[in-house]
């Protein structure tokens, strides 16, 4: 050779396996807690104004939309209520994930949901129906039965059950 010199590879930097951090993944404990009680009829509620007289209680003096949902056994004796959203004077925003999620917990094999409307008209809007529909859609996936959704004014109140549901 003349002296020239074959041109070398440029040395890479040796890499070590890449090292993790170790991530502790926390564990959850899902309870329901119970936060009071209140004395109600027992039995079944098997028409919309037993469920009436049940609830309204809970509506007592409001100023604002509230919404919330009794959760049921299979016989349909009350197992609790919860508190899903409390809204305006117009409005309470309520999804179903909300809605459902207690009633897992509490094991419910159906529900009743309720509203009230401030103005004391008990006519449901738009929104109410879409939501009703979409809480059956979600009953019917997870198998907890939807029994009714009442709107109450004061004194009167509206059953989808009654009144054939959404559609009608």
């Amino acid at each position: 050779m003349d002296g020239a010199q074959t041109p070398r590879k440029p040395k890479r930097p040796r890499t070590s396996a890449p090292t993790f951090t170790p991530y502790r993944v926390p564990r959850y404990r899902l309870t329901l807690v119970c936060e009071s009680s209140d004395s109600v009829m027992s039995g079944p509620i098997q028409a919309s104004l037993a469920a009436v007289a049940i609830l309204r209680p809970c509506f007592a003096g409001l100023d604002r939309e509230q919404f919330l949902v009794a959760g049921l056994d299979a016989k349909h004796g009350i197992i609790g209520i919860n508190i899903v959203s409390i809204g305006s004077l117009t409005l309470s925003i309520v999804h179903p994930r909300e809605v459902f999620k207690p009633l897992i917990l509490m094991n419910a094999a159906a529900f009743i949901c309720a509203h009230n409307h401030p103005s004391n008209d008990p006519t449901p809007s738009q929104e109410d129906r879409l939501l009703t529909q979409r809480l059956r859609q979600g009953a019917d996936l997870l198998g907890i039965t939807l029994l009714d959704h009442l709107v109450l004014g004061d004194p009167s109140y509206f059953s989808f059950a009654d009144h054939g549901w959404p559609g009608s």
